[in-house]
């Protein structure tokens, strides 16, 4: 007979991270620990463990209540290491962590970080409706000069390291635009004609 599965579905894969330091001389200190929801990434990420405190076990363990561990991490995400040390407590409590081998942790820790990877543009179009109007201005003042543009103001202290303004002349890996784009579902646009300049 096949198993049938209730509840919500899990995408972790691997072990908690009391399994799999609590069974490591000296708690795993210095050995390399993947998380495997950050495997989506193109970038390395990994943590190097470098202190373990263990946290009393629960008094009647469940798969609710699992043993849980502090550890302190060197956190290297999307190949960037990070000097703060990572503290994981909470989360150490799930099935997501996995063990690199000994052997295999110098070739995986080998990271190639891209200085960018992505390229903001400076400037965009206006809403459909303002620009309208804006031409419309511009042309009842005798002026015919070149599509308006409305220039785009980024929050600074938000930009990551993987992303940078557009220098003047240099063309943008992100294009942003007013439009629709393409709806995620069809039937709510069924009879609405939807002009693809908007």
């Amino acid at each position: 007979m096949p198993y049938k599965y209730i509840g919500r579905k899990t995408d972790f894969l691997g072990k908690t991270l009391w399994e799999i330091v609590g069974n490591l001389k000296n708690f795993g200190v210095g050995r390399i620990i993947v998380r495997s929801r950050f495997e989506r990434y193109p970038e390395k990420c990994y943590m190097k463990i470098l202190k373990v405190e263990t946290l009393p076990n629960p008094e009647k363990p469940t798969y609710d209540d699992v043993r849980l561990v502090k550890v302190w991490m060197e956190n290297t995400f999307r190949g960037v290491t990070y000097t703060e040390p990572l503290e994981i407590q909470n989360t150490s409590g799930k099935s997501d962590y996995r063990l690199i081998p000994k052997d295999e942790e110098e070739q995986y820790c080998k990271t190639t970080a891209k200085e960018y990877t992505k390229i903001l543009p400076k400037t965009m179009e206006f809403p459909p409706l303002l620009k309208e109007l804006l031409i419309r201005n511009q042309e009842s003042k005798g002026r015919t000069s070149e599509e308006p543009k409305l220039e785009i103001f980024y929050n600074q202290t938000s930009l990551k390291k993987t992303y940078r303004v557009a220098k003047d002349g240099e063309k943008p890996t992100v294009e942003l635009s007013t439009g629709l784009g393409t709806p995620i579902s069809s039937a709510y646009y069924k009879n609405v004609k939807i002009n693809s300049q908007c």
